[in-house]
């Protein structure tokens, strides 16, 4: 059963994002990265080339012909990803494709309406007996 992951209290999802995305990518795992429009996508792709700043981390798009080559995959609009192993997703809802993952991350900034929106998130999943983690990033540094 997939396992999901909530990393609240962000004060940029995108860069929360990135810093994900490089530490899974360390760690051999392949990230999907789900997003809710073309403009979120075009501002992570250009974060994730500078990103860290001493390099970049390998990534396309979804419809590429590279894409399951490639340790990192943005998509919006569709839910086409090459490989299954972390979704990172910054909807406001759930995706209704996240259980093809082992894992999901949940990213909820400090925004009120975006907490708020991050609690009926988790309380979808709590509610479907996935198994839950909650990573406070007001007090976790080093994410």
């Amino acid at each position: 059963m997939t396992k999901v992951d909530f990393y609240t209290g962000s004060t940029d999802k995108l860069r929360t994002a990135c810093q994900l995305s490089h530490k899974a990518m360390q760690n051999g795992v392949r990230t999907a990265i789900s997003l809710p429009d073309a403009a979120t996508s075009q501002a992570l792709d250009r974060l994730l080339w500078q990103y860290p700043a001493t390099a970049f981390i390998p990534h396309c798009f979804g419809d590429s012909a590279d894409a399951d080559q490639m340790p990192v995959v943005l998509n919006h609009g569709s839910d086409k990803f090459p490989h299954h192993d972390l979704l990172i997703s910054l909807h406001n809802e759930c995706v209704p494709f996240f259980s093809r993952f082992e894992r999901v991350v949940e990213i909820v900034s400090t925004d009120t309406e975006d907490s708020r929106m991050g609690r009926e998130r988790f309380k979808f999943y709590r509610d479907r007996g996935y198994e839950l983690r909650h990573i406070d990033l007001t007090s976790a540094k080093s994410t």
